[in-house]
């Protein structure tokens, strides 16, 4: 798995996270291509201390041209994310152009909900957890892009096939 190093440091250092957006969807079983990891981060700022020393332990960098550490400041945060719409803050690798990692910058829905009722999946020993597909549904729903709507959709016949196979002879 292309992450599989990242999930590994994060478990490593209890850092509390869930995966989110279209690695979630391939997780959850949609076929789907996607670019990027999304993460939902918990945002205290002990949690942001393990995940940014994951981030440079692994060699990920900012992709804008500001400090890792400029996320740890909430009002900063809430800055970027009313003057400039900034949603997500991105981290590169330098060495590994495909690796592009993105952390929510605000809390569509409370993180102990989320980490409550993640999925936990796992991969070479590594365990990782995963929104559940009823919180992905609502935040493709709250982003309502073309992309987002058809994955609901993906989501929803796959739980219709698994409700036939529960329901089957």
């Amino acid at each position: 798995m292309l992450y599989e190093d990242l999930f590994r440091r994060l478990e490593e250092e209890q850092v509390r996270y869930v995966v989110a957006g279209g690695v979630a969807m391939v997780l959850h079983g949609v076929i789907r291509f996607t670019a990027d990891l999304d993460l939902i981060v918990e945002l205290s700022e002990e949690n942001l201390v393990r995940f940014l020393s994951c981030m440079k332990g692994l060699g990920f960098r900012p992709k804008l041209p500001v400090q890792a550490e400029a996320i740890l400041d909430a009002q900063k945060r809430e800055q970027w994310l009313h003057e400039k719409n900034m949603r997500a803050f991105t981290f590169l690798h330098p060495r590994r152009p495909l690796s592009e990692i993105d952390i929510l910058m605000e809390e569509l829905i409370p993180f102990p909900e989320l980490e409550a009722q993640a999925a936990i999946m796992h991969s070479s020993g590594v365990v990782i957890p995963v929104v559940s597909r009823k919180h992905l549904k609502l935040l493709k729903r709250m982003s309502g892009r073309d992309q987002d709507i058809a994955d609901i959709e993906a989501l929803e016949h796959i739980e219709r096939l698994e409700s036939a196979d529960d329901t089957g002879p």
